[in-house]
């Protein structure tokens, strides 16, 4: 139903939530939140006007449960339900029920989301209304003249149960496992498949339809750039569109308005498509809700999709014409996962979040950079929900322009905590092909992740960073003394040994810092052609031989935690312990949880034999399914683990041997007691000389 709003109930959580509640402040609207259990202290609780607890940690306890939304608008005196994307935003019964309840729904009508909800039977209705399609294929019906083929959940999106497979031989295990992926993440379990276009480029139209049946093509998008089959990096316009020309952008922008004509779509929505170099282009998907990545169109049209989510809702009329489009506007996700190591999502505090100078959640009036987020100092990044920590969006004139400020902002960004991708979104950012404007969906597999994810910081960076530690944790030490507090630390009446720091970069190099104060300033024998020129417990300046002066600021959380952070890059350290905790001592051969999360499928038993690359452990986290192999030959000893079990980082999933000790091995406990015995008794030794 239509009608006034006063109050508003996003069913979201994170940066969406934060980013309706923006617009709807700004419209003199009541903002209400929902929060599950590990969300209590989210930024986007604090963000609203109102907020509800939904008892539970999980998706499916939380923002998954309709009827519980719905008893919370009520609750709060909210009018109006708007679902944010992901969740129950294409949930037709959600949908309904919320109509049903006498409430105001922003987003289409519920027979919309039923006939765009299932992929296969959206692709029927688009190929009869004359909107060019690719192709479905029944998994049962999959020949060897398929492939290569994509298995993808016909209700969902995300790339959840989504699976590229080039063998027959590969298509059970792919479609079983797309099938509990589509079922964890949708409740949906069904899958289909289509032809894959290796080399395509993912092109999609945002669309804008009131109910007096006005339809706005506003823009298109490229997002082209995905890791598994989620995007990284969005722009608009598509360059493709760009250089193949106005006749696509119109050929484009006519399919898009048909296909939502031909549902009776209202509010905002996104027609999907997949192109080719030579200007083709076939239907994927509508997505019938607000896109993740909708501030680039907002930035190049000046226009607030949100407000006019809530002005649709409202029953107004959108203007005859859409606005018109200029510059450029690119936006990247930074993700809490690791690009080099498989794209392992990761979970845990952020110590400290920092972009300077950009704007947050609302529009650019000059050339600028937009942050979509809500999390900050102290935020908890848990394995319950999607690892994404934020959206950073530029706007500039040109394209250019656009990709050298968003790569300047995120490399000075001051980001302390889990490993992100954020070394990997610049690089792209400053990449040839990226910026030739030339990339299609197989970008970073043919420039490489090796190439991508090198870190920001070379080896004169890092060598910076360790002495800035050093000298900084030294100062800091000597601010906090008791005793002698003005002389500088390790300082001696006379000539002596070096005062020494050992810490461990990312990649576990360890290196060890020697540095001596004397008369003259301090004395660094391993980097002769530094002079240091500033010592606080913050900060700390160095020269190199021509003068060149840099300063470098300096965050340790804990006991082991050192962020070094200069222009234009970023060290995480780790400071070695003098001493050995015998509890950190790994058993050999033991095989280690790689992140937090549950174990849903164990395909082994203790005494089994396994070869190297044999998957035997399926874990969920951060609703993607990921699988844990055996990392060579070997005979199961021990297995630690059973499905349903909750793990974290580090935890012991199992014990591999090579099958040919005798028996001592296996008569040490999964936590490596004897190995821990002995590295005590190092340490003890150690200690007493």
């Amino acid at each position: 139903m239509a009608g006034p709003i006063t109050s508003v109930l996003v069913a979201n959580r994170g940066e969406i939530a934060r980013r309706v509640f923006t617009s709807a402040a700004a419209m003199g609207l009541d903002t209400v939140a929902v929060f599950s259990d590990p969300d209590a202290a989210s930024p986007h609780v604090a963000a609203a006007d109102t907020a509800i607890r939904l008892p539970g940690t999980t998706s499916a306890e939380t923002y998954l449960r309709g009827e519980q939304i719905i008893a919370a608008a009520r609750a709060a005196g909210a009018d109006a339900i708007h679902p944010g994307y992901g969740f129950l935003s294409e949930n037709a019964e959600f949908a309904a029920a919320v109509l049903d309840a006498g409430l105001v729904w922003v987003g289409p009508p519920p027979s919309a989301i039923a006939a765009m909800g299932s992929k296969v039977n959206a692709k029927k209705l688009m190929a009869d209304a004359g909107v060019p399609v690719l192709g479905d294929i029944d998994p049962d019906a999959v020949t060897a003249d398929d492939l290569p083929l994509l298995i993808k959940a016909s209700a969902g999106g995300g790339g959840r149960g989504m699976r590229i497979v080039r063998s027959l031989d590969d298509l059970a295990e792919q479609v079983a496992a797309a099938r509990r992926e589509a079922e964890s993440a949708f409740g949906d379990p069904t899958v289909f498949c289509e032809p894959y276009v290796e080399r395509g480029h993912h092109i999609e139209v945002q669309v804008l339809a009131d109910t007096h049946g006005t339809i706005w093509a506003v823009g298109e998008r490229e997002c082209s750039i995905q890791r598994r089959h989620q995007k990284v990096v969005e722009e608009a316009p598509a360059p493709l569109v760009e250089r193949i020309g106005e006749d696509m952008r119109e050929r484009l922008y006519a399919a898009a308005r048909t296909a939502v004509g031909a549902i009776g779509y209202t509010g905002a929505g996104t027609v999907e498509f997949l192109a080719d170099d030579r200007g083709r282009f076939y239907f994927l998907e509508t997505n019938t809700r607000l896109q993740v990545e909708h501030p680039v169109t907002e930035l190049t049209t000046g226009t607030d999709l949100v407000e006019w989510q809530l002005r649709i809702a409202m029953g107004e009329r959108l203007d005859a014409e859409p606005p018109a489009a200029r510059g450029a506007s690119i936006e990247v996700r930074l993700y809490a996962e690791d690009p080099a190591a498989g794209w392992q999502p990761q979970s845990g505090t952020v110590h400290t979040f920092a972009l300077d100078a950009v704007t947050s959640f609302g529009p650019l009036d000059r050339p600028g950079v937009r942050l979509d987020s809500s999390i900050g100092d102290g935020s908890e990044i848990s394995t319950f929900y999607d690892p994404m920590l934020a959206k950073v969006i530029s706007w500039a004139p040109n394209r250019a322009r656009a990709a050298a400020m968003l790569a300047r902002t995120l490399a000075d960004a001051r980001i302390h905590g889990p490993v992100t991708n954020r070394d990997l979104l610049v690089n792209i950012l400053r990449e040839k092909t990226f910026r030739a404007g030339e990339t299609d969906t197989g970008y970073l597999d043919e420039v490489g992740i090796d190439v991508l994810s090198a870190p920001l910081a070379d080896e004169a960076a890092r060598t910076r960073a360790t002495i800035a530690a050093a000298l900084a944790t030294g100062a800091a030490n000597r601010d906090s003394a008791r005793v002698q507090a003005s002389l500088e630390s390790g300082w001696r009446n006379m000539a002596s040994g070096y005062q020494t720091k050992t810490y461990l970069l990312p990649d576990d190099t360890e290196t060890v810092v020697r540095y001596r104060h004397t008369r003259d300033g301090v004395e660094l024998p391993d980097a002769p052609g530094l002079v240091v020129v500033a010592v606080g417990a913050d900060t700390v300046t160095l020269a190199d031989a021509d003068g060149v002066q840099q300063t470098l600021t300096v965050a340790r959380y804990g006991e082991t935690d050192v962020y070094v952070d200069g222009p234009g890059f970023g060290v995480h350290l780790r400071r070695t312990p003098r001493f050995v905790d015998p509890a950190s001592v790994q058993r050999p051969g033991s095989l280690l949880a790689p992140m937090p999360g549950a174990v849903i499928r164990v395909a082994v038993a203790e005494g089994d034999t396994v070869t190297a690359g044999q998957p035997i452990i399926w874990l969920e986290a951060m609703k993607m399914e990921h699988t844990i192999s055996a990392p060579a030959d070997g005979v199961v000893a021990t297995l630690a683990v059973e499905p349903g079990r909750q793990l974290a980082v580090g935890d012991v999933l199992a014990v591999i041997t090579d099958g040919s000790t005798d028996g001592d091995t296996n008569r040490t406990d999964v936590n490596g007691t004897e190995g821990a015995r002995a590295a005590s008794a190092a340490a003890e030794q150690e200690g007493n000389a």
